[in-house]
């Protein structure tokens, strides 16, 4: 072999691509968790590097519909009782390149999409007709192409809800116009699938021995996102290490095998953060800008946390943060479950404050009202604010994530680059982007611990803690080389790119 060929990159030569991420959320239109920032923030980054990216998703009661576009004429879609129609609206996504817009679709149906919910409502959290909506809205991406005479090099679908995508394109779609199209999946948390009675696989139209074929089959239910793993040209996750994770029986959820399977055409690629929005040397929302070089802003922003949580105005104790959905995958059981959460416990025994934001299970946002009335140095807001979210990273000095399984997580990245160090549990993304703290040498980046337990969360606090009192040059040094990390979205963008090229090179696409 020659040296040349040692040194070769395994990618082909990246060019000018035609993309188009299928999604059932994007911001700023319609958001229920991280997936909806991921979809817009890689579109903007991937066209900011010069690819012609468009992005499609159902038109919800919360997407405005003065403020788009129609398209002329009705799009007529087949599904399994036969065809049915809809509107499709348009708008450019706000931060798009002014050379480079990137288009977004809406899918206007009134009897699916016409509802105030994403995927449900309080009272109904898994709407009864969701693989019904979802297959529609899946097969909608191709009219839609059609319609407009548009044809992408590569169709991403982002989870269960766009799964149907891949398998379309596989077993109904390769012709008229798609036959040099490839497919990604990408998964953004395993733990969800979408997975309905079989039943429903008669609204896609295809004939059942594709049922079996494609891998809807899940124990006589059927799997929407089991079957776009089976059928996508490619599948990635959003970090290298939750990649590994999920190909375990303990955190595969019933899909390791296929993912073991499929191990050459699966990878892990770690999200960005939207550096403009998260950034504390621009951000408006705290009350004065900081930098590594300068971070008197920090401590401002800590006398106003305190002061907007009640909590005693000290700049000595350290104040840790949290703002999370409070669901068992957040690690809320080991922190907040009655008489065995050791939130109560550090707070008792530990010179410390702590800052809570977030919503989710009724039980723990109980727990936290009434942690709150009892002890001086723990206060809650439930509900979820932007403003307060960036008062609370940018005013912490440490940033607690006990999650269960992360296959990302954003906030560990906002923390380091807003100099709070975080308090993390030794998994998936978080594996990914925090270096363990060495009292030793004063390396590192966060606090890690590995097992999932409420004295492995107390130990851990209180080793940050100890190490605030005891250590802290090393704690100084610790947020400088945070806040020097590089996590913006240019740099995942270019490894997605290869990801293109690679399949459509492996699918025999060259050109």
């Amino acid at each position: 072999m020659s040296s040349s060929s040692k040194t070769a990159s395994p990618w082909p030569r990246p060019s000018r691509m035609k993309i188009l991420m299928a999604a059932s959320e994007a911001v700023p239109f319609a958001k229920t968790g991280g997936l909806a920032d991921v979809v817009s923030a890689l579109a903007l980054a991937l066209a900011k590097q010069g690819h012609e990216i468009r992005i499609i998703i159902p038109r919800y009661y919360s997407v405005d519909r003065t403020r788009l576009t129609a398209l002329e004429g009705a799009l007529g879609v087949p599904m399994g009782g036969g065809e049915e129609w809809c509107e499709v609206l348009t708008a450019t996504l706000p931060g798009s390149p002014k050379n480079n817009p990137i288009e977004v679709y809406f899918i206007d149906h009134e009897k699916y999409f016409g509802r105030d919910g994403i995927y449900g409502i309080p009272s109904e959290p898994d709407f009864l007709d969701n693989p019904r909506r979802f297959t529609f809205f899946s097969r909608a991406v191709f009219q839609v192409c059609r319609k407009t005479g548009w044809f992408p090099d590569v169709v991403h679908a982002h989870d269960w809800p766009a799964a149907l995508v891949p398998v379309f394109l596989k077993y109904a779609e390769r012709k008229g116009g798609f036959e040099k199209t490839v497919s990604v999946l990408t998964i953004h948390n395993l733990g969800y699938q979408g997975i309905y009675h079989k039943d429903n696989y008669n609204h896609t139209g295809m004939g059942w021995e594709i049922f079996y074929n494609a891998g809807f089959d899940d124990w006589n239910m059927m799997n929407l996102l089991k079957a776009g793993l089976c059928s996508a040209d490619t599948i990635n996750t959003v970090s290298p290490h939750y990649a590994e994770e999920t190909k375990t029986q303990h955190y595969g959820f019933r899909l390791d095998g296929i993912l073991r399977y499929r191990a050459e055409d699966y990878r892990g690629i770690l999200n960005g953060i939207d550096t403009d929005l998260w950034n504390p040397r621009t951000d408006k929302l705290i009350p004065q800008t900081y930098s590594e070089k300068d971070m008197a802003g920090k401590l401002k922003a800590k006398e106003a946390l305190q002061k907007a949580y009640d909590l005693p105005p000290d700049p000595k104790v350290p104040i840790i943060g949290l703002i999370s959905r409070l669901t068992g995958q957040k690690g809320v059981g080991e922190l907040f479950g009655p008489s065995f959460g050791s939130a109560y416990s550090f707070c008792r025994d530990m010179n410390l404050q702590f800052a809570i934001l977030g919503t989710g299970e009724a039980w723990c946002e109980n727990e936290l009202r009434s942690l709150s009335s009892r002890l001086s140095n723990l206060k809650a807001k439930i509900g979820y604010d932007e403003s307060m979210s960036h008062l609370v990273e940018a005013g912490s000095d440490f940033f607690l994530m006990p999650s269960r399984y992360e296959p990302s997580g954003l906030n560990q990245m906002y923390s380091l680059n807003y100099g709070t160090i975080p308090i993390v549990r030794n998994t998936g993304g978080l594996t990914d982007t925090i270096e363990n703290f060495n009292q030793e040498t004063g390396a590192g980046t966060g606090f890690m611990f590995d097992d999932p337990t409420p004295n492995a969360i107390y130990n851990t606090v209180g080793w940050a803690v100890w190490a605030w009192y005891n250590r802290r040059p090393q704690i100084e040094a610790m947020r400088i080389r945070g806040m020097s990390q590089d996590f913006s979205w240019a740099k995942s963008a270019k490894q997605y790119i290869e990801m293109y090229e690679w399949t459509r090179k492996k699918q025999g696409i060259t050109k």
